[in-house]
Order: structure tokens, then sequence, then C-alpha cells
């Protein structure tokens, strides 16, 4: 099997870097914004179909090394009890402050988490290239605790951290209890057709070093090792935490995806032989178009190492992206070894 993807979280020797990009499938793309034309983000989302057409948008528009499933990361809540909606990020019906709130989460059956992530991810699997990976993913307990706490998203999740404080055991009661769905449901992703998965853990940097250690990090590793037991991949990014860096990266995953906030070279430099990188261009940079697209990919490709990087943005892709800085990042990466031999880059990608 001849992914780059997958030769690249080995560590081994590819012709070239593998490229994909985080909410590659998303509103960047016109197609896809013709299509929430006449669909909600949660109809999409929630039906396996779509979430099929969503998914191979940008791999049919671009030669990108990778495929991730169209879902969110509320997607597996409903397994447990758990009632949302977007407006326009989640909103919890019911957010949860004590532990009563926590014991009300219900048991599940594996099979009963995202039915619908499964099946989109054995339609795509089904339709795309050989040589194109599939990814699955998750949000990291953590993640998942600040919507359910807060009950929406809000700017360093105030009502979360007092909950920590205050109530730690049930903190820790539900960050154990969402532990154990996301160990089934990336399990489940990677029996339907995931090759590797990546684990998002958006909101770790609002914690100090010592708070993240005590109560987050031993979840983490619950996922991690489990999945490591289970033969899957695992990729680990941590959006806007560089103070936890050399604390998460002694966790067991393949990968390490860094945002734009740190020197992606020295993380190499300091763990390549235990982990591949991924990341990190900053998601802004796009926003200047093709010319300053280009000049980012090819100063992030001077200063990491090929082997064992997995070229990406440090986080999403923003709305706004023009197309034209897709393909710029694209050719950057398929014409690297032309431009380091100082040979005139071909056009496209």
């Amino acid at each position: 099997m001849n992914r780059l993807l997958l030769q690249t979280i080995a560590r081994e020797p590819t012709p070239r870097r593998p490229l994909w990009i985080m909410r590659q499938a998303g509103r960047y793309l016109p197609e896809y914004r013709e299509l929430r034309k006449k669909y909600a983000f949660k109809e999409l989302a929630g039906s396996a179909d779509l979430s099929t057409e969503v998914t191979l948008m940008p791999i049919k528009r671009f030669p990108l090394d990778a495929a991730i499933v169209f879902a969110d990361i509320m997607s597996p809540l409903p397994a447990i009890g758990v009632e949302f909606d977007f407006d326009p990020g989640p909103v919890v019906e019911n957010p949860i402050r004590d532990q009563a709130g926590v014991d009300a989460l219900r048991s599940c059956h594996p099979d009963e988490i995202a039915p619908e992530v499964m099946t989109a991810l054995k339609q795509v699997r089904a339709e795309l290239p050989d040589e194109t990976a599939l990814l699955g993913f998750c949000g990291a307990p953590w993640t998942l605790a600040a919507y359910l706490v807060e009950g929406r998203g809000k700017k360093d999740f105030p009502t979360l951290r007092a909950f920590a404080a205050t109530q730690p055991e049930a903190l820790d009661a539900l960050l154990a209890k969402l532990a154990d769905l996301m160990v089934h449901y990336l399990i489940n992703q990677a029996r339907a057709g995931a090759d590797a998965v990546q684990i998002f853990d958006s909101w770790a940097g609002v914690l100090s070093l010592p708070d993240w250690d005590r109560m987050i990090r031993p979840h983490l590793e619950t996922i991690l090792e489990a999945l490591g037991n289970a033969g899957v991949p695992r990729i680990l990014f941590v959006q806007n935490a560089p103070h936890l860096v050399e604390s998460y990266a002694m966790l067991p995953a393949e990968v390490l995806a860094c945002d734009w906030r740190v020197d992606l070279g020295d993380i190499q430099n300091e763990y390549q032989d235990r982990k591949a990188v991924q990341g990190n261009i900053d998601p802004a940079i796009l926003l200047g178009g093709y010319d300053t697209t280009r000049t980012a990919t090819r100063n992030l490709l001077d200063t990491v190492d090929p082997v064992g990087h997995i070229v990406n943005l440090g986080h999403g892709i923003l709305p706004q992206t023009p197309i034209e800085s897709v393909e710029a990042m694209i050719e950057a990466v398929h014409n690297e070894g032309d431009q380091a031999s100082g040979r005139p880059a071909r056009t496209g990608a």
C-alpha cells in the first residue's frame, strides 16, 4: 500500500512530502457553499451520503494526499444522551454543571456511536484513489468538556475552568467517560476504513502546564495507549499551547501536529528520532493569496526536514481563503525538488 501519508507517519523516506489541510472539506470551497444553501451544517454532518459527498469535494478538486471524514467533534455525543445544535458553533441544550449531570450521561454500545460517520468512512474509502489516505478524527475529552460544561464556545471558557477548580472529581469523571467514548469511536473509525486518526485538543491552551498535566494528560494517554494497542496510527493536535509542547510531545502518538505559534523545525529536531511532525503554516497567510502562500510554504519546506513531515496548516483553513492559495501550497510541495535544484518550477499542482 503506497500511501505517502502512512510512509511519513512511519518516518520513512518518500518521493515527496504528503499534504492535507485541516478543514479541507469546508466553506472555502464554492461547491460546499452551494450545498450549504440546501442543507444546514447539522444535516450535512448527520447524513452519511452528504458527508461522503463533502469529504470527497477537496479530493476531486486538488491532488491532496489524504481525505478527512466530514463530521463534527460533537458527532459521537448523542450516543451518551447529549443534545446539541449549532449557532454557528456547538450549543448544548443542558450544560453539565455538577456530578449529577455527569452521572446522567448514559452508557452506550460501541455500535451506537455515530453510525453515520462509520458509513461515510466506508463509502469514502470505496471512492478514494488507492494512494490517498483516509483520516478519522475526534475531539479530545477536554475540548468536548468545554462545550458540555460551558454550553457553547466562549473566550477562555471561564465556566469550565471554574468547574475544574470547584468540582475536580466531577470533571475527572466527565473526562473519563469522554475518553472511553473516544476510544470506541476512533477504533470504530479505523475498522471502517480510516488509515490514521487525529485527536483535536483545541482548548488545551487555556490551562497552565501543571493543571494540564494533572487533569488532562492522563485521559489523553488513556486514549492514545488504547489506539496504539489496537494498531491505529495517531496524530495529536494541541492548539494554542506552546507552553505544553514538552509535555504532550511525550505522549504515545506517532505524529505531533503543531499550530503556527511554534517553530516546527525546532520541534522536529528535538523529537525526530521518535515522532513525525505535521503543520504548520498560519492559516491567515493564505488570505494573502498565491504568492504569499507559495513563499510561506517554501520557507516551511526549507526549515523542516522532509522525512517525517506532513505539510499542513497550523489550524483549520479559513472560510475566506482563495482557491489559488491552496493551489500555491500544493504546487510548492509538489515542486520542491525542482526548487531545491534551481530548476524552474512546473506550472500546476
